[in-house]
């Protein structure tokens, strides 16, 4: 072992035993390792910083942007109106969401798969006031197994194939991975969702901050083009139902009908009076295409704009608005503002909201442009309650965002344009159609993600530069010399997976590979049984959060520690060995 090896093997070692042991940062773990193996000579200056460019911390810091796209379109709450009911069972939650996950991985990159349905898993759990950790874990490892099952599920599939094109003359269709990774997949998703998900530390239930419970009485209005018209307002308490929110009443010409008006049939122009927290109101608004109760200065903040943004201010004793109206004091002309809600502990409000006078003490829901909210709460003499994230869905874009995103997909399914390329174009599209304001794509971004990823990829990088990873790989024909067929398929499974937990899979799959081949050749025997062990073994990364992009892209949402993927992954890694072993040597004899 060269002094190089020892020293990279030295420092993979302390940075796990830090990030296990959970006392510092991930991050500047990670980044002090990186600045390590620089002073110490194992990581080259000019190679230092190049993580941050590898296509790995791109695909992450897009995939983010590209889903909070997603959220902000309204693609998100189709997905979760039609597919999930907060009111089920967390492990029927689980399997449903892992089951679409994994359909969806086998025909698309999986890091797209979980960049489509995270938001929704993470809005489920806000619903079901119950933390998202409990179930983003799960979802993670069940688009990481559907990938497995076709050639263009997951990047190891496509590289083992390139591999065996070279070194046999032939590559593997699309789906000669399915009969080995397919079983594999399938009884992964079981075990995730029977036993899995109880494995993951709880962390205590998450009970929503006051602000998160403030309700608002709000107006939402209809369109004149709105399918609504002509049915009766007690109709929609079925979605009001799905979307936590109150129907309190009717507004029409400007006054408000008596009692709920439950059996009043819907015309244009008219403003639904509704109960609700702000995330309820505009996901409402979202589903059924309702207006702000202000539709003209709604039209003309949505053209002239760069971006609309949601705040809640407070009224103190000495407030302009104070004992006035938002119409009487020009909130909309002069300000470009509207005010969506009010919110009066104890007190029904029965008049326009834009008519009601407001008190002190009262809690306003305002629509402003974006960037402007500080000097609008400061005009109005008020004061922000702490930022939330509040945001506008531009229900109006839900079919193009998704449009967009399905067609860069293809094309990177395909291999018609590179993953990151894809990404990138659909982050501009989205940017370009307005539906995320450009101001806001940087706040998506998961930063200490990010700095750890861009710290181990060099590091990793240097320890195959070095040869640390072939100088295990290789040693692995001396260990299993002698032994049966299943015993060495085990052991190389088991090597692979160790490799894939630390190093990118695809790494893994491109040193990993071609030992496999060599081992058939010494045995004499077919190269494709590991081949397919390689490529099971390259993408079951279950025990760490760098192990594969999707571990990486919940540690934070999640709210997860280094040391709680082991905890589920342990358990499905020697699943998916024990169930992939038999399957090799039925469908791929030696």
């Amino acid at each position: 072992m060269t002094t190089d090896q020892m020293i990279l093997f030295g420092l993979f070692a302390a940075v796990f035993a830090l990030l296990i042991w959970g006392r510092f940062r991930y991050d500047l773990v990670a980044f002090g390792a990186l600045l390590a193996g620089v002073v110490l000579g194992v990581v080259p200056t000019d190679m230092a910083f190049s993580g941050f460019g590898h296509p790995a911390t791109i695909v992450v810091a897009l995939v983010l942007i590209v889903s909070a796209g997603l959220v902000r379109s309204g693609a998100v709450f189709l997905i979760t109106r039609t597919m999930v009911d907060s009111s089920r069972r967390l492990g029927t939650h689980i399997a449903l969401m892992g089951g679409i996950g994994a359909v969806l991985s086998a025909f698309m990159n999986n890091v797209a798969a979980l960049a489509l349905l995270m938001p929704v898993d993470i809005q489920t759990a806000r619903k079901a006031d119950r933390p998202p950790g409990l179930s983003l874990m799960p979802l993670s490892f069940a688009t990481i197994l559907g990938g497995m099952a076709t050639l263009i599920g997951t990047p190891p599939n496509i590289i083992i194939a390139s591999i065996r094109q070279q070194s046999l003359g032939e590559s593997f269709s699309m789906f000669d991975f399915a009969p080995v990774g397919g079983i594999a997949a399938l009884a992964g998703l079981v075990f995730v969702a029977l036993i899995g998900w109880r494995l993951i530390p709880d962390r205590g239930k998450t009970y929503a901050t006051a602000a998160d419970l403030q309700q608002y009485i709000a107006e939402l209005t209809v369109p004149d083009d709105s399918d609504l018209i002509g049915k009766r307002v007690g109709e929609l308490d079925s979605e009001a139902e799905k979307s936590d929110v109150a129907i309190l009443g009717l507004i029409r010409d400007g006054r408000r009908r008596y009692g709920r008006s439950a059996n009043a049939m819907l015309r244009e122009g008219d403003s639904l009076v509704i109960d609700a927290t702000p995330d309820a109101l505009d996901e409402f608004r979202s589903a059924l295409n309702l207006a702000f109760s202000d539709r003209d200065r709604e039209k003309k903040l949505t053209a002239d704009a760069e971006g609309l943004e949601v705040v809640e201010a407070v009224v103190p004793d000495d407030a302009l608005i104070a004992g006035r109206t938002a119409m009487g004091i020009g909130l909309a002309w002069r300000q470009s503002s509207v005010l969506l809600g009010i919110s009066r502990k104890g007190t029904r409000i029965n008049e326009q909201v834009r008519r009601t006078e407001i008190q002190p003490g009262d809690i306003l829901l305002l629509l402003c442009p974006k960037g402007r909210a500080p000097d609008v709460i400061d005009w109005l003499g008020c004061l922000p309650l702490a930022q939330r994230g509040l945001n506008v869905t531009a229900n109006d874009k839900t079919w193009l965002s998704i449009g967009i995103f399905g067609a860069a997909v293809a094309a990177a399914s395909f291999g018609l344009l590179y993953l990151p390329i894809a990404l990138g174009i659909v982050v501009t599209a989205y940017v370009l159609t307005r539906i995320l304001p450009v101001t806001e794509i940087y706040e998506h971004v998961e930063w200490p993600v990010i700095v750890l990823l861009g710290s181990m990829i060099p590091l990793g990088a240097a320890l195959e530069d070095s040869g640390g990873t072939q100088l295990i790989a290789y040693a692995l024909t001396d260990l299993t010399a002698g032994m049966p067929a299943w015993v060495i398929l085990t052991v190389l499974m088991v090597v692979t997976m160790t490799l894939s937990d630390v190093l990118n899979n695809t790494a893994t799959a491109i040193v990993a590979a071609p030992v496999g081949i060599q081992m058939a050749k010494t045995l004499d025997v077919s190269p494709d049984p590991f081949l397919m062990a390689v490529a099971v073994a390259a993408s079951s990364a279950f025990l760490t959060p760098i192990g594969h992009k999707n571990n990486t892209l919940i540690l934070g949402p999640g709210g997860y520690r280094f040391g709680d993927y082991w905890r589920m992954g342990l358990p499905l890694e020697i699943l998916v060995i024990a169930v992939s072993i038999p399957s090799i040597l039925i469908f791929w004899p030696l």
